[in-house]
């Protein structure tokens, strides 16, 4: 992959086209991840972004975008497929928040059995990931986190700046209120 010095987003944050959830708030602090499902950091990151979400409440808009890296993590894109599978049946954070939690089941019989915990149309479901038909919205995001600077999963940016610091809950909680205090 290479290499860039970006600190930015390249592409910003898009209410029709990104999987984003809180922020109704005006303004609200944005965070974007770019995640792995595969990923063990990128569960970290989502068990602490999760216990931040509760105590932030409307104040935070949470972005996720697709980062697999498919050389390390096997079933990190068809995990993102089955992700962009449930948002097209109206079902992306369930989906998202099952796939973390169940990280250590992610083959392809794994994710159809919890498209049917989910009530998911199963045989549409499946047809998804037979014929990849979200892979280039996935390949988008993929794109746009490598122009972003990108390299490594999970990748923080806080109201479109690069986040450097620790995903540990009470220091990410920091950065982002700190962010919140420049726009009151």
């Amino acid at each position: 992959m290479e290499s860039s010095s970006r600190t930015g987003l390249a592409v910003a944050v898009d209410r029709d086209r990104d999987h984003l959830r809180g922020g109704e708030r005006t303004p609200a602090i944005t965070l974007v991840e770019y995640g792995d499902y595969e990923c063990p950091y990128s569960r970290a990151a989502y068990r602490s972004i999760e216990q931040i979400e509760r105590r932030l409440g409307d104040r935070l808009r949470f972005v996720f975008r697709y980062f697999p890296l498919r050389e390390i993590h096997p079933h990190a894109q068809i995990a993102a497929e089955a992700a962009e599978e449930a948002a097209a049946q109206h079902r992306f954070w369930e989906m998202h928040d099952l796939l973390f939690e169940r990280q250590h089941a992610l083959a392809r019989e794994d994710l159809i059995r919890y498209a049917n915990d989910l009530g998911l149309d199963a045989e549409q479901f499946a047809a998804a990931l037979r014929d990849g038909r979200h892979r280039a919205r996935i390949e988008e995001d993929v794109s746009s986190g490598t122009r972003s600077g990108v390299e490594a999963t999970p990748t923080l940016f806080i109201a479109g700046e690069l986040y450097d610091g620790s995903y540990m809950p009470e220091e990410l909680e920091r950065a982002l209120l700190s962010h919140a205090d420049a726009l009151a």
